[in-house]
């Protein structure tokens, strides 16, 4: 051998390994085991390793990698034929599979010339079924090695292969085929030695990113092998007893979205892929593999649809098929199933994550009432999602999740969205709208918002720090949230029906937050989150403003600072609820900022009910109503706000006409004893204000009117005189109006009581 040339040396290395294999194959089967690692593998290796200067070099002759592979294949063959083959530890296996995964690494990751993975595939297919077991990280260096020198191939193009081979040259598709087929007995093999739900799990993870591969050709190829696997699994499965399939659900999460692919023998694999799959549970449950079920079987009508499908096609085979699930499904494994689907909402294939939405939605429908416990878990996810992939379908498929959860579960989807970190980002914004998409809902949510902002104190007093400095409100979160949470709820143009039945409550309610969140800090967690999420919005609206998709985002996000946020969310409700013209007199007003202005919140508001009395008359009744107890609310800025409101409607004619002036003056006037000296004020404003209202009905209620003035007069907690002064305004007003022999009880007292403010410096400079 020495004196021959390299090539023709390597010719007779590859004829005596090539020996050695069919020697293997041939001997008799009692007597090639003991031969088989001393004698034959001995000689085998000597011939193929090369070594120069004592190092070994790795052959680049492919006829020598093919000889060996082939031998190999002879003995492991032979071995599996030999009649003590099951005592036998083949102690090199290993080291052979080590090898065949060497070459099939070596080989280019773009093309396929020669039959050298195929050939060291089906080697490695009779290794694996050897004993002893290969170990995991040679196990799965082994399948991700073939899964990628096969599945990552290009595309077949045949007319450039034969220019560039020739005609006598290997078709690619025949051997393409053959490696496919290989890859699948191999894997079937590996299979065969853990024919469990754990090693079926395990298959599938290694096989999981090729089937969601964003290549079409790669996740064809997946899905093929995953389906002849599936079908193997079910074929050979044989159960003594009752066995939980656990992780049933991943798998079907993992294929039943593919039923939209947009490759067609993509859709029609998933198919077979979920029927295999529920059939092995039903075996796992019990039932014989010959058993048929009739909703199993009904999945194989559905790929008679899906070779040229459309959209409706696509829809209804991914309702029909969560249809199946949902009563083929082990309850304990819905969530699962669920959680996992959610998963597929980034599929990197749009109709397939459409699917999972449908899917998902399908199975909600029909089983959601037990996942009581676990909704706080999926809104989570869905949030999750709407992160990582902002389209406007996973937008839509997620709004009609939370609506369907919210119609099952009302209360935890409010708790859970409403315990979402403030201020609310644009996604769980995305999720409050879409409880607008009912109107019975949407009244029934709004009316455990409601609840929420009325339950807890709005504020909390805060000591500062520094010694001698006054104490500060700090507004308490869930008020805070819940308000904020109607502002988007009610963004929602569909919120508009459910609005009108609630309008008075929700008028008050917000009102009364307003007028509790002047000057009220936000805790000092949330202040610089605050301003984080500040900037996060001006990118957004910036972005989004040309978009002509804004509409249905509804107004500008609600600020998360207390008062403004309550601001904003009685604008929008008034907007919503029909009352432009109220809001336009605000506007121009500049009613809004003195509202928030704690020094001139009561002139914002009496802005407001000047609006209200003109443009929303009939609405007035209702909000009176639900008003009034707020006269005696302990917060000295609900009294003020509500009296406010009461007194300049007393100027209005609508009172009269909607036969409030009766509740409304008998309520002012209880209060001209209150502590706070603007509530006293502005209730002697509100009776004189009957003068310009309803002047018949002074007459009648003269002596009460008057009484409360000279009440006025006489306040003895007064400092400035500033209730004094309102009284003796009112009471000019009044005086036309009322009767002779009522004023003139009077007059003398009114008199005196008048005459120290003309000897007044101060007043007679200021008035």
């Amino acid at each position: 051998m020495p004196d021959r040339s390299d090539t023709e040396v390597e010719k007779i290395k590859s004829t005596l390994i090539l020996c050695y294999g069919y020697v293997a194959s041939c001997a008799p089967k009692e007597l090639v085991l003991a031969r088989m690692e001393a004698d034959i593998l001995k000689n085998i290796f000597q011939y193929f390793n090369t070594k120069v200067l004592g190092i070994k070099v790795e052959t680049k002759d492919l006829t020598l990698k093919l000889c060996l592979i082939r031998s190999i294949c002879m003995i492991s063959q032979a071995i599996c034929k030999g009649g003590k083959c099951g005592d036998f530890s083949f102690s090199r296996k290993a080291e052979l599979v080590a090898q065949m995964v060497e070459f099939m690494k070596a080989e280019p990751q773009d093309t396929l010339r020669t039959p050298l993975r195929q050939r060291a595939m089906v080697t490695c297919t009779y290794l694996v079924i050897l004993e002893p077991h290969l170990s995991d990280p040679d196990r799965t260096e082994l399948i991700d090695t073939c899964l990628a020198g096969v599945l990552a191939l290009p595309p077949l193009e045949m007319a450039k292969d034969r220019e560039e081979n020739g005609a006598d040259a290997i078709p690619k598709e025949a051997l393409y085929g053959d490696t496919m087929s290989a890859l699948k007995e191999l894997l079937k093999s590996l299979l065969q030695r853990n024919l469990t739900p754990h090693g079926l799990q395990d298959m599938f993870a290694h096989l999981g990113p090729w089937i969601k591969s964003s290549k079409d050709h790669e996740r064809q190829r997946a899905v093929e092998i995953s389906a002849a696997l599936l079908d193997f699994y079910l074929s050979a499965l044989n159960v003594s007893t009752v066995t939980p399939f656990y992780n049933l659900s991943i798998l079907i999460a993992l294929f039943s979205p593919r039923c939209s692919d947009a490759v067609p023998s993509v859709r029609l694999h998933a198919v077979d892929c979920v029927y295999s799959l529920l059939y092995i549970q039903l075996c796992y449950e019990g039932f014989a593999r010959d058993h048929r079920d009739e909703m199993v079987e009904g999945l194989k009508a559905l790929k008679q649809g899906l070779q040229e499908p459309d959209f409706t096609v696509l829809f209804h085979t991914c309702s029909n098929m969560a249809m199946v699930l949902g009563k083929r499904l082990p309850p304990e494994q819905l969530l699962s199933l669920l959680l996992a689907l959610l998963e597929g909402l980034a599929d990197p294939d749009r109709n397939c994550s459409r699917a999972a939405t449908v899917i998902i939605n399908s199975l909600l429908k029909e089983r959601g009432a037990v996942l009581q416990e676990k909704v706080p878990d999926i809104l989570s996810i869905i949030h999750s999602k709407l992160e990582e992939v902002d389209e406007e379908h996973i937008r839509k498929a997620a709004q009609q999740t939370v609506y369907i959860l919210a119609s099952q579960h009302k209360s935890l989807v409010v708790s859970s969205l409403l315990g979402s970190p403030l201020p609310f980002d644009r996604h769980t914004c995305t999720m409050w709208r879409s409880l607008a998409t009912e109107p019975t809902l949407t009244s029934q949510i709004l009316e455990q918002l409601l609840d929420k902002v009325n339950r807890d104190v709005p504020y909390k007093e805060s000591k500062c720090f520094l010694l001698g400095s006054a104490s500060e409100r700090i507004a308490t979160p869930l008020p805070l949230a819940a308000t904020c949470a109607l502002h988007e709820l009610l963004c929602a143009p569909e919120s508009g029906p459910a609005l009108q039945g609630l309008f008075a409550p929700l008028f008050v309610t917000l009102l009364l937050r307003l007028s509790c969140a002047l000057g009220v800090q936000l805790p000092r967690s949330l202040r610089d989150r605050d301003r984080d999420r500040g900037r996060d919005r001006d990118r957004d609206r910036s972005s989004s403003s040309s978009s002509s998709s804004s509409s249905s985002r509804g107004p500008a996000r609600c600020s998360l600072q207390p008062c403004s946020s309550a601001v904003q969310t009685l604008k929008v409700m008034l907007l919503r609820g029909g009352s432009e013209d109220v809001v336009t007199a605000m506007d121009n007003a500049g009613a809004w900022d003195l509202m928030a202005t704690p020094e001139r919140h009561h002139d914002g508001i009496t802005v407001l009910a000047r609006a209200m009395a003109r443009h929303a008359g009939p609405r007035l009744p209702l909000i009176v109503k639900n008003l009034i107890p707020a006269l005696s609310s302990v917060f000295e800025s609900q009294r003020i706000t509500t009296t406010a409101f009461f007194a300049e409607l007393l100027s209005s004619t609508a009172v009269t006409d909607l036969m409030l002036l009766e509740p409304v003056l008998e309520a002012l006037t209880g209060r001209h004893r209150d502590p706070c000296t603007l509530v006293r004020m502005l209730v002697l404003r509100g009776l004189g204000n009957v003068a310009i209202g309803s002047p018949e009905k002074v007459r009648k209620h003269g002596a009460k009117l008057l009484a409360s003035m000279v009440h006025g007069m006489d306040d003895k907690d007064d400092p400035h005189n500033l209730v004094a002064l309102e009284a003796m305004s009112s009471l000019s007003k009044l005086l036309d109006h009322v009767e002779e022999g009522d004023i003139q009880s009077m007059l003398l007292h009114i008199a005196i009581r008048i005459r120290p403010f003309f000897d007044s410096v101060r007043l007679g400079q200021g008035h």
